[in-house]
């Protein structure tokens, strides 16, 4: 307590008894890809135009196998594991087999993503391309990772692998490719999922997308360049725009996909109404916009979080909070520290309720937060737990939109 020697008005500050809860980013992306050791990288800025003078340190290396590296634009994907195509020593371009990773992240941030992680395999014989398991144990470590995907893997090997990492941190989610069926015309539920397993932390999307593809221009170009790729990568773009634009807990579906120029397949809502159910996320041409027309986890109606911004929200939640709260750790466990952490949760879930994350038409139906006796009896004090009851009722997508019209007559 200070001292205060002469009579007049005092103005103190005094530390905030409820700290601010932020939330934390959702849209930083984790992939894998293939990316060969000779890949042909670019040239640095300044290197000799004499082919005669050009040697290994006038280009960018490629990043190093199995090493997360951390990207903010396509450029810095460039210089680290090569673009589609570029020019070798003597001046002729040449194509690079990176496409499918570089397709995928540069669908990524055309589609609004702005930041993610990057794991290279040199070959698809290595043991952590068929299983990708040791690979995503790197990604643990990188808490701000909160979509992962690996495009083009579609064997339930890798897919399976993908979902444990989620379910295992339950701070992120997959997006999974569906089987490229070209030319089999096979869109049964079986022969676009395979054997992967069911889970509400991943969500697949079917059909491939065509895009163009500037090394498959440079070595076909009969084809126009055009090409279908795992819409993956696209799709994690999408995601991070929706966060951006909307909010995580918006569905990222009736969504348009940047750069895609068509469909594998041309679906139709009876189509639909056969993938629909299980979680296959369908995306479908409208007017030459190709569209996002799915929102579900993948399993969908057996799921207890059935669509992918449920369980994205809860993992916002879960991270946000557990986080925001780390102040009470060591704090003496009393009603004092209750009334603390209720003022910050219910905070933090008001904004929530406010940006429309949360329904109800109070905040009372939207959400509670309970710290007191309780949930914290003597025995749990005793054992040094502070326990706090929060419900949220989140709001669900409008998937089935019904018109009920009726005709009368006129008086």
């Amino acid at each position: 307590m200070p001292q205060y020697l002469a009579p007049g008005v005092y103005v103190e500050e005094v530390p905030a008894q409820a700290r601010p809860i932020a939330g934390v980013g959702t849209s930083t992306a984790g992939f894998i890809g293939l990316v060969a050791d000779d890949v042909t990288m670019p040239f640095k800025p300044g290197h000799p135009l004499d082919p005669n003078s050009i040697v290994a340190a006038d280009r960018y290396t490629v990043a190093a196998a199995k090493t997360p590296v951390f990207l903010t634009g396509w450029e810095q994907f460039k210089n680290q594991f090569g673009d589609f195509t570029e020019k070798n020593n003597a001046g002729t371009v040449v194509a690079n087999n990176n496409n499918v990773l570089a397709n995928a992240v540069y669908g990524f941030f055309n589609n609004g993503g702005t930041a993610c992680w990057v794991i290279r395999v040199n070959s698809t014989a290595d043991a952590d391309w068929v299983d990708p398991a040791n690979l995503l144990a790197k990604f643990a470590a990188l808490e701000d990772i909160a979509i992962v995907a690996f495009p083009g893997a579609t064997t339930s090997v890798q897919q399976d692998a993908l979902i444990d990492h989620c379910e295992n941190l339950q701070s992120r989610t997959c997006i999974l490719d569906g089987l490229e069926n070209s030319g089999t015309g096979a869109n049964t539920v079986a022969a676009i999922k395979g054997s992967t397993r069911n889970s509400d932390f991943a969500a697949m999307y079917f059909p491939w997308i065509q895009v163009f593809d500037p090394a498959t221009f440079l070595t076909t170009p009969s084809t126009n360049g055009l090409v279908y790729r795992p819409p993956s990568g696209h799709i994690a773009g999408v995601y991070a725009r929706v966060d951006s634009t909307r909010g995580v807990f918006k569905a990222p579906a009736n969504e348009v996909i940047l750069g895609a120029v068509d469909v594998e397949f041309r679906l139709t809502k009876a189509d639909q109404t056969v993938l629909n159910p299980p979680g296959i996320n369908v995306i479908r041409s409208f007017d030459g916009d190709i569209t996002i027309f799915g929102a579900r986890t993948l399993g969908g109606d057996a799921n207890p979080n059935k669509y992918i911004s449920t369980r994205r929200f809860l993992n916002f939640l879960r991270e946000s909070i557990e986080r925001g709260t780390q102040f009470v750790v060591f704090e003496p466990n009393n009603p004092a520290l209750w009334q603390r952490i209720i003022r910050s949760v219910s905070d933090f879930l008001l904004g929530q309720w406010r940006d429309g994350a949360l329904f109800g038409e109070t905040a009372k139906q939207a959400f509670f937060v309970k710290c007191d006796e309780d949930t914290n009896p003597p025995d749990v004090r005793d054992a040094g737990q502070v326990v706090t009851e929060i419900g949220v009722a989140i709001t669900k997508p409008a998937e089935f939109v019904i018109f009920r019209i009726q005709q009368i007559t006129g008086s």
